[in-house]
């Protein structure tokens, strides 16, 4: 068997095989001595008709047969000659095909197209000069922090010497008409809580509740935006007539050490409480930092390494990143399906996160490959042990999915790259800089150096 390998780029290659006729009458012969003993041919013995006469009667199916026995082995093999990472099914081309006529007559040309992993060859990737920064916790921040457990304490109190105002929580039976579709049935409503100014109150609500006391009734129209995240109401005008049944303000609990100790725990007084509070920012700000160090190493090292990535695992990763934000959406109660979500723009725009995402993930297991990084099997437990315990699963049912699923072997290759990180971090020139805010800043402890899915 000759071959000839072309390149048609770093991903793409095109091998030449030649298939010798001597090859070719050996599959021949012996596919076709198959068929003579099972063939029932007329007059003749079942196993006893003449191999030329059994070559006839079932010539396509021979043929069929000797290129499945050969044309497989030999793509393997041409692979194996010229060491390619072979991704994906071959797209495979008979060249000659006079040649499929006369079996074993003259030799079988075809030409394989083959895309492959591309030879990443490092560059420095020790000594990538980056900043830390670190987000200051100042005295301000902490009071928010106290503030806001003081609101999550909070209880609502009957407003009985006012009528509502901005901040109020105002319980209403509503009824509600479609105004464009009158035949839809009507809403019905009893004891809806609106907190006026609100998160994510609609605010014809916030404009028609201001000023009213209980047994007030109000008529007003709410213009509901196409993203609603109620797929019945998105796009849609309703027509309300609410009864006010209650009117309540929220009253804070005192910042004393007596509600201090009602929280629990250790905490004994707004001193302690306090620290504490200060402690938690502080690691948040610490695991923010991380986070964005890792990420600035990635980007240092993406940059310094350009190079093709196989077209189909950017289409995997694009394929799963797009499958991610349509899982969000619709734990938001967002309907993916919605004719207004421009999927092609989403799809075009995530092609190139995909393949940065690709780059990483292909340069991360090249620096572990010269490292000699490897995961231990205690390390993959931990992991296990780790996700179990975030998904509140019981750990034999996490091992279960992960074993029918692959994700033993994903697990391990992204503690691997994970390390892989960890010695670019270990390795890197890191000087202290002034925080600056940034729209991607995160303390996700996710980054774009995990594995692409």
């Amino acid at each position: 068997m000759k071959t000839e390998l072309i390149d048609v780029s770093p991903t793409r290659k095109e091998i030449k095989i030649e298939i010798e006729p001597a090859q070719i009458r050996s599959a021949y012969d012996r596919v076709s001595q198959q068929y003579s003993k099972a063939a029932n041919v007329p007059g003749f013995r079942p196993g006893h008709a003449p191999t030329s006469v059994v070559r006839t009667r079932y010539k396509s199916e021979i043929r069929s047969e000797v290129l499945r026995e050969l044309i497989p082995e030999a793509i393997n093999s041409a692979i194996s000659e010229h060491s390619l990472n072979a991704l994906g099914e071959p797209n495979v081309e008979v060249d000659n095909t006079a040649a499929l006529e006369q079996l074993g007559e003259e030799p079988l040309t075809i030409t394989v197209g083959l895309e492959v992993l591309p030879e990443v060859q490092l560059a420095d990737y020790k000594g990538l000069e980056v900043d830390r920064r670190k987000r200051p916790i100042s005295d301000a921040d902490v009071d928010r922090m106290i503030d806001n457990l003081r609101e999550s304490s909070a209880s609502l109190q009957p407003v009985e010497d006012r009528a509502s105002e901005l901040g109020d929580t105002v319980t209403v039976n509503a009824r509600g008409n479609f105004v464009e579709d009158p035949e839809e049935e009507e809403i019905k409503v009893d004891d809806v809580e609106v907190v006026l100014g609100g998160q994510g109150v609609q605010q014809e609500f916030t404009e028609n509740l201001n000023g009213v006391r209980p047994d007030d009734s109000r008529t007003f129209q709410v213009e509901y935006p196409a993203d609603f995240s109620s797929p019945g109401l998105a796009g849609k005008k309703v027509e309300y007539t609410t009864e006010v049944t209650s009117v309540r303000k929220t009253e804070l609990p005192e910042l004393d050490d007596e509600w201090v100790k009602s929280l629990g725990g250790e905490l004994d007084s707004v001193e302690t409480l306090k620290t504490k509070v200060r402690e938690d920012l502080e690691a948040r700000a610490t695991a923010e930092s991380d986070h964005l160090l890792r990420e600035e190493i990635m980007k240092k090292l993406l940059d310094s390494h350009k190079f093709e990535v196989p077209e189909s695992l950017i289409d995997h990763q694009t394929r799963h990143r797009l499958e991610s934000v349509a899982n969000q959406m619709m734990r938001r109660g967002i309907d993916p399906r919605n004719p207004e979500i421009n999927w092609e723009a989403a799809q075009a725009e995530m092609k190139g996160q995909a393949e940065e995402d690709v780059r990483a993930t292909m340069l991360l297991e090249k620096v572990a490959e010269v490292e000699n990084i490897f995961v231990s099997p205690e390390e993959i437990e931990a992991e296990i042990d780790a996700i179990a315990t975030a998904s509140r699963q019981p750990k034999e049912q996490v091992r279960a999915a992960l074993t029918k699923d692959g994700g033993e072997r994903s697990i391990a290759q992204r503690l691997r790259n994970r390390k892989a990180l960890d010695l670019l971090v270990e390795n890197a020139r890191i000087t202290d800089a002034e925080w600056t805010e940034s729209p991607t800043a995160s303390t996700d402890d996710q980054t774009s150096a995990e594995p692409a899915e």
